[in-house]
């Protein structure tokens, strides 16, 4: 409704919306979704909210997206905070800065250097960067911009977002700001994306959100709102007409004319565009011509854009700019104007002819290249003008996409796929040196992009629509085109597809051993592997040498990085250990280019390294091939290689670092909507969050990885519910443990689950039952356990002692107490720490019941030096409790070194105490040397030991503390 009209019959909607900002005024975080038809009133009510925001001292920051940019990467998010930004700039560190650089102009134009050269210390906005990074610094960029007073960001017509606004939102309200902020947006239910309503629904559910149905006004309401002046039979045409919409209202009370009738298109009933169509009709040409281009070229634009898209003289435009204020078409922002209404935006697009606008769009490409703007604003212009042919377009269209493609994929998409519709398609490869790829190369292009984006089908699609028309003869390019559509087929837990477009593929070829035959082949390997099918897959690796004078560096490196593991699973442990030195020879020497070829192979030597239990190795190789990966956009491969470096760390005892990069790999493998790798990063952050003590939490992760029901056969699968059932172990559970221990390894009848894994079950299960005092039962999963030793292996094989430890506790406690003694010796040796710390509480239980209190103590100081360092609460708490029944005296909470308030440990005492000098995390992170997950961790404790919500509540209970202190 315009601003000069009373607002009525929203009571209700405004209460709550004062509410909301009461609540986020006090510290907690708040999503508010307004929901309507078009001209329902949103965009008011969300002004009356901006208002209410101001007087509670809340900055209130406004945005919106455009029906005619819906491809803008973040475009409602960067027009609520870009011009904010100009003038606070944020403290954030150049990492962050960096990263957000390229979505917001105003950061990217303050990294120029100090002269104000262009370039200078711009950003590289080709380097790809993991969307869950982004969406994460734009949190901490939300928290920062809050910090002063509380924030309120306002974005209208969210149906009209791109993808990537859409899942920064989902982020948001799945990981809030810890700081005042309250996220306001509105939109139209019947455009809105499926992924906008789940996430709007999730945020109730999840109880820091509200849905606000805005309906139409009554018929009462309505005659109130036109006021006395209005007969009451004009109220009653002006209310069944507009149906109570109040924006069809103010249209329809506009015009005199008689209403029109006919067939309602699109948004908009015959009698309101009527009505908008006669109020446009009345401007003066010029006044028209300029409402036109403004139309087309931008929702907010400035008076020189509008003359370049209406092609007239600076001066023409601002006089026709004066006349359209005074007929409120337009209103100012600034420097620059907007429609008053998005839908009288849409009549005066809708009333220029279609062959002006292309024009139009093509002037406005031109007038915005010659101001220098980049790429990504010219793409929308160009892409509608462009010509078939047109290199220069073509171009554009590739450079922003480009630009966006691990940002905004699904945007990136879009414009590779317009730059597609612009090339010929029987066209020459482009000359060298234009930097232009040719059309084969775009397909494919494309397809990692798709990838990229979670559109896996789509990807899927590309690459097989490449291979159709690559020649027969072109075998180099077909198998990599072959082997990607592989790798999405099995990304859409689609194994057998896969395999049968590689054998397919490798059947068109003369010569089946070729080097352009490899890839194949090596992918094939994969296949077999991932079904556990390790006897299949030596014999295909059996016919490949290790290298040959036709090959090309990387390949070596690739058929190397595969042979460890085949050897592992067969049990020739020296063959293994053998090759995995080899892998690891070639690896260190070869550069990143080499590897960045056969992401999909090292990720299995990596996997190996772990199976050997060589996690120190594995959590090097891992974190080399994540960089690599990364800095090549290959995000669908990330995700399980994050997942594997979570597991390493984990295994090392580094559960904090652990938890953090198996959360990354979540929510990466949520935004590729891939069911495999939301299993992967599930699984592990499922065992990571059982082995800090969180198994209620481990429990929902496994379920939820259980539940999307991908895998079933093959390992990854399998590994979800061995992690189930270690979470209902660690819960007590028993009973159910022992049936999800049956599901997982299919009652050890042809397991798909490596040996490890096994053995590990079968210790688990020793201990659970020798817990509840069944001798017999644990003494079956002791000697279960012995049948997945594997000779070679000492550190791995510690679980058999340890799984006989539990056994014997209850009928030979000392013997009991030397195996997990030594069990606890050879895992420590390797860095196990976790299990290394069980190993000692079991020999110290152990000795206690044996009579031996000063070997117990021994021991259990030992277990509860490894559970503190490696952030393992529960089993800490347990140590503890042993000690305390030897008598030992330790601290009454968080343990060792735990001495400030509330039992924070130091380094939690030390997160806290820069909270209170009032810094940022990414400001903490810096000064402690640490990362900004790693100081996330810390203050979730922190708020759990202090029993409060926010950054305030720490303050608070810090200065109580110190004022203790004093006392």
């Amino acid at each position: 409704m315009p601003g000069n009209m009373p607002l009525v019959g929203r009571d209700e909607v405004l209460r709550g919306l004062e509410e909301c900002l009461d609540v986020a005024a006090e510290g907690a975080f708040r999503f508010v979704a307004l929901v309507g038809e078009p001209g329902a009133g949103k965009s008011r009510l969300l002004a009356e909210l901006t208002g209410a925001a101001a007087a509670r001292k809340l900055v209130p920051l406004n945005g919106r997206a455009a029906e005619f940019e819906q491809e803008m990467p973040f475009g409602a998010v960067v027009d609520a905070l870009d011009d904010h930004l100009e003038e606070h700039f944020p403290d954030l560190g150049p990492a962050a800065i960096t990263l957000l650089a390229p979505v917001f102009p105003a950061l990217s134009a303050a990294l120029l250097d100090p002269l104000g050269a262009p370039g200078a210390a711009a950003p590289h906005t080709g380097t790809p960067v993991a969307r869950y990074q982004l969406y994460r610094t734009v949190r901490h960029l939300l928290e920062e911009l809050a910090a002063p007073s509380g924030l309120v960001l306002v974005l209208d017509d969210v149906h009209w977002a791109d993808d990537a606004t859409i899942e920064l939102l989902d982020h948001l309200v799945r990981h809030p700001p810890r700081a005042r902020v309250l996220i306001a947006v509105a939109y139209r239910p019947a455009q809105a994306s499926a992924r906008l309503q789940a996430l709007v629904q999730a945020s109730a559910q999840g109880g820091c959100g509200h849905m606000v149905p805005v309906g139409p006004l009554t018929e009462d309401e309505v005659a109130q709102l036109l006021g006395p002046r209005v007969g009451r039979a004009r109220c009653r045409e002006l209310y069944e007409a507009s149906g109570g919409n109040p924006f069809y209202l103010e249209a329809l009370a506009r015009s005199a004319q008689p209403f029109a009738g006919g067939v309602q298109e699109g948004d908009l009933p015959p009698a309101v565009r009527a009505a908008l169509q006669l109020e446009l009709s009345g401007l003066s040409p010029d006044a028209l011509l300029v409402a036109q281009g403004a139309a087309v070229a931008a929702d907010e634009f400035t008076p020189p854009l509008a003359a370049a898209a209406a092609e007239v003289p600076e001066d023409v435009a601002l006089a026709a700019l004066d006349e359209l204020v005074a007929r409120d078409i337009v209103r100012p922002a600034a420097e620059r104007f907007r429609f008053r209404h998005p839908l009288v935006r849409h009549a005066a697009y809708g009333s220029a002819a279609a062959g002006w606008r292309l024009a139009a769009h093509g002037r406005i490409a031109g007038y915005l290249k010659q101001i220098g703007a980049p790429a990504a604003l010219r793409a929308r212009h160009v892409e509608r003008s462009g010509r078939v042919g047109d290199r220069d377009a073509v171009a554009t269209l590739v450079e922003a996409a480009r630009a966006f493609a691990t940002r905004a994929p699904a945007t990136a998409a879009h414009w590779l796929s317009a730059a597609l519709r612009l090339m010929p398609e029987n066209a020459p490869d482009p000359p060298a040196g234009q930097g232009l790829p040719s059309r084969l190369e775009l397909l494919m292009e494309l397809a990692q992009v798709q990838s990229v984006g979670g559109q896996l089908k789509e990807g899927r699609e590309t690459a097989r629509a490449l291979l159709r028309l690559l020649p027969d003869d072109d075998y180099e390019r077909r198998a990599r085109a072959a082997r990607f559509a592989a790798l999405m087929e099995r990304q859409l837990d689609r194994p057998n597809e896969a395999r049968a477009l590689l054998l397919d593929e490798l059947r068109r070829m003369p010569d089946p051993r070729s080097p352009a035959a490899v890839p194949l082949r090596m992918r094939l390997v994969a296949e077999r592997m991932m079904r556990m099918d390790f006897r299949a897959a030596q014999a295909v690796l059996d016919l490949m040498p290790d290298t040959d004078d036709d090959w090309e560096p990387s390949l070596e490196v690739a058929v190397a990085a595969m042979r460890p593991m085949p050897a592992l699973a067969a049990g020739r442990v020296a063959d293994a250990l053998r090759y995995a030195e080899a892998a690891d020879r070639l690896l260190g020497a070869a550069p990143d280019e080499h590897l960045a070829e056969w992401m999909d192979a090292i990720a299995w030597c990596c996997w190996a390294e772990t199976f050997l239990g060589r996690y120190q190795h594995a959590a090097d190789r891992f974190r080399r091939a994540v960089a690599v990966a990364r800095s090549t956009g290959q995000l669908y491969v990330v995700t399980n290689l994050m997942a594997g470096l979570a597991r390493s760390y984990g295994m090392l005892g580094r559960l904090a670092e652990a938890a953090a990069i198996a959360e990354e790999a979540v929510e990466e493998a949520r935004l590729l909507n891939s069911g495999q790798q939301m299993i992967f990063a599930l699984t592990q952050q499922s065992l990571v969050a059982c082995w800090s003590g969180e198994e209620e939490t481990a429990l929902r992760h496994a379920d939820e990885a259980v539940r999307i029901g991908a895998g079933v056969g093959e390992w990854w699968g399998s590994m979800a519910r061995y992690a189930r059932a270690v979470a209902l172990l660690g819960l007590g559970r028993t009973d159910e443990a022992v049936a999800a221990v049956a599901e997982a390894t299919n009652d050890f009848d042809s397991p798909v689950l490596d040996a490890h894994t096994l053995l590990s079950c079968c210790e688990v299960m020793a201990g659970a039952e020798a817990a509840r005092g069944n001798a017999t039962a644990a003494a079956e999963w002791a000697d279960r356990a012995r049948l997945f030793v594997i000779p070679g292996l000492e550190p791995v094989n510690a679980l058999a002692d340890l799984a006989r430890a539990h056994a014997l506790q209850l009928t030979d406690p000392a013997q009991a107490a030397a195996r997990a003694a030594a069990a606890a010796e050879r895992l420590e040796a390797e860095q196990i720490r976790v299990d290394a710390g069980r190993a000692r509480l079991r020999a110290g239980l152990a000795h206690a019941e044996a009579g031996d209190r000063g070997a117990a103590r021994e021991q259990l100081r030992g277990a509860v030096r490894l559970f503190e360092e490696c952030g393992a609460r529960t089993l800490h708490g347990q140590a503890v409790r042993e000690q305390r029944r030897l008598g030992v005296r330790v601290p009454g909470q968080g343990g060792r070194g735990a001495t400030g308030p509330g039992g924070l440990s130091k380094r939690e005492q030390e997160v806290a105490a820069l909270v209170a000098e009032g810094c940022t995390n990414a400001q903490i992170a810096e000064r402690l040397f640490v990362s900004v997950r790693t100081v996330e961790t810390h203050l979730s404790h922190i708020f759990t030991k202090l029993g409060v919500t926010s950054r305030v509540g720490v303050v608070s209970a810090m200065n109580r503390g110190a004022g203790a202190g004093r006392d």
